[in-house]
């Protein structure tokens, strides 16, 4: 995913909190909990404690929440006299979404799953039957109350937009409010603290801090974040004007979510504190590790090596291989960071690293949700 900065002067890159963007997070976590182990006392509690009526609304239109973001969620993108800042409070942020015209609405609800359409932009189904027809078969992927959902929606957009901002409203009274009064000082400090950094240490500096998965090419001028899906966006827009927004999340980990929509300015969102465990391996090593892992006889040889320190030799004679053979295996293990190797005299012994195998798990389930 890369997002060219070329032209963007530095004071157009903003980081600022947005109860919407949250709340849309808080949504996603209550209908993916598997996505959030480490929210799972929160997800059971606030579940446990909805109302029958918004606990089946919060499944009506889940496409908007569930298994992706909807971009309704961060209005201030689409819209050019924001000048990329979210609402102060939720309800000036969803004034802001009812500022969206109800083509751009209607194609950023019914961008139900993570399609390669996404970044190339096009019409809306409001208006292109392909479109339409398109966005209706997602829509019945995910369930026939999806399905009607997203008929009534494409039928009369002000009636369904009217239900939603309701629904989000309700969601504030039940259980989002007391989440925004906990979250919002630690989301604003966090914010301020990467505007420092960027003011005083540069763009690199602050991108670091963001998240490992960030990096800046400063000769290409572009931002590039690790995510197995691809994409690209240019942060000065004619639509939109020149700008990039950073909104930090409390819920949102493992999710780093990079809006590159054409026509909408450049937004990440981004989580401010992930659990110890979490790893920091780029995708490009978390898929060497696993490639590592594929070859049979490599598994037999960490079978061997998470019980204590071998030779060559001494795998050799175990596997009845020769010992040149053992030494290419080696060679792609400690390639991939999956083995520690270290000299006792004349010996060389090798050893599994068990704290990065151990963590393989949840950097693969990173990996694909980031």
């Amino acid at each position: 995913m890369q997002i060219d900065i070329t032209g963007l002067p530095e004071e157009r890159i903003v980081f600022a909190p947005s109860p919407l963007a949250e709340l849309g997070t808080a949504l996603h976590a209550l209908t993916e909990p598997g996505h959030h182990p480490g929210l799972h006392g929160w997800t059971t509690a606030t579940c446990a404690a909805l109302k029958p009526d918004l606990a089946d609304r919060l499944h009506e239109a889940d496409f908007l929440w569930g298994p992706t973001f909807s971009d309704i969620s961060l209005p201030f993108a689409a819209l050019a006299d924001t000048q990329g800042l979210p609402g102060a409070t939720l309800a000036e942020d969803l004034d802001l979404m009812d500022r969206l015209d109800d083509e751009l609405y209607v194609a950023a609800a019914l961008e139900i799953s993570c399609a390669s359409l996404y970044s190339r932009g096009g019409p809306s189904p409001l208006v292109d039957a392909g479109a339409r027809e398109q966005a209706l078969e997602r829509a019945m992927a995910r369930g026939p109350r999806q399905a009607e959902f997203a008929r009534r929606l494409l039928a009369d957009p002000p009636a369904v937009r009217a239900w939603l901002r309701r629904f989000f409203e309700d969601c504030d009274a039940a259980f989002f409010g007391d989440v925004w009064q906990r979250v919002r000082v630690e989301l604003a400090a966090d914010a301020r603290h990467k505007a420092e950094v960027l003011r005083h240490k540069g763009l690199a500096d602050a991108l670091s801090e963001v998240s490992a998965a960030l990096s800046l090419d400063e000769e290409q001028r572009r931002i590039t974040v690790d995510k197995l899906s691809n994409g690209r966006a240019t942060a000065v827009n004619p639509a939109v004007g020149a700008g990039l927004t950073f909104v930090p999340s409390s819920l949102g980990w493992p999710h780093l979510m990079v809006l590159h929509a054409p026509g909408w300015r450049p937004v990440v969102h981004y989580p401010v504190a992930r659990p110890e465990l979490s790893g920091t391996a780029s995708v490009e090593l978390l898929q060497q590790r696993l490639e590592a892992l594929a070859h049979p006889m490599r598994v037999r040889i960490c079978r061997n090596l998470a019980r204590t320190a071998f030779t060559t030799g001494e795998l050799a004679a175990e596997h009845g291989i020769t010992a040149p053979e053992v030494s290419r295996h080696l060679a792609i293990l400690k390639k991939a960071g999956l083995i520690r190797t270290r000299r006792r005299g004349r010996y060389v012994l090798h050893q599994l690293d068990l704290p990065v195998v151990a963590r393989l798990g949840s950097d693969f389930l990173e990996g694909v949700l980031r």
